[in-house]
Order: structure tokens, then sequence, then C-alpha cells
């Protein structure tokens, strides 16, 4: 079992920068995969980005790449989203999760953790 916390959402104009954090605790946190989804109103949950349990891999929505960063830090148990050029259609709850496959998994049901989520919300 693995629980996650998210922090650092809030209120940001667009083309701002937003850094979310995600921490966890549990079990050997180097065993997961790590990913970011969100989802706004009316919308279906849909994947941000993933990387894998070293850190050496990562994979991002078309809609996000060039503008965000995942990464991780094994010895803090934390993973990271480095949110820059924000739009406000990036506004959503922004969810992280825990896989237990290697790799750098995009579906939702790949996924066996997830925090409750932080809210993010971009002011045009």
């Amino acid at each position: 079992q693995v629980q996650l916390v998210e922090s650092g959402g809030g209120l940001v104009q667009a083309g701002g920068p937003l850094r979310l954090s995600c921490a966890a605790s549990g079990r050997t946190f180097s065993s997961y995969a790590m990913g970011w989804f969100r989802q706004a109103p009316g919308k279906e949950r849909e994947f941000v980005a993933a990387i894998s349990r070293s850190g050496t891999g990562t994979y991002y929505a078309d809609s996000v790449k060039g503008r965000f960063t995942i990464s991780r830090d094994n010895a803090k148990n934390t993973v990271y989203l480095q949110m820059n050029s924000l739009k406000p259609e990036d506004t959503a709850v922004y969810y992280c999760a825990a896989a237990t496959v290697a790799g750098t998994p995009r579906a939702a049901y790949a996924y066996n953790y997830w925090g409750q989520g932080t809210q993010v919300t971009v002011s045009s």
C-alpha cells in the first residue's frame, strides 16, 4: 500500500509557471512508475505525464509536451510536475498516481494508487 499526497496547486495567470509535488509514503517509492493525470469539469480524466521507476524514462501527452516536465527524487519519495507557459485549458484537478508496472504507463487502469488531487486554475 502507498499513500500519495499532492500539493502545489493554486491560481496562476496564463503564461506563468507552477510546480506540483506528490509525496509518497508506504512501500518503497522506487518500486513504482509514477504518473500525473488531470480532470477538468465535465471532462474525463486524462493522462498528462509519466516517469519510470528510476526516472530515466518519461512520457508526455502531446498537449503538454515542451511545457511540462515530470521528475522524481527517490530519496525524498516525491514526484514533481513543473508546469510552464500555462494556458487556461490547463485548468483542472491534477492527480498523481503510482503503478507497479515497469516503464511509463499512460492508461489510468495501469495505476494502482491515486492521490486526492490538487486544483490548478489558470486565468486568462
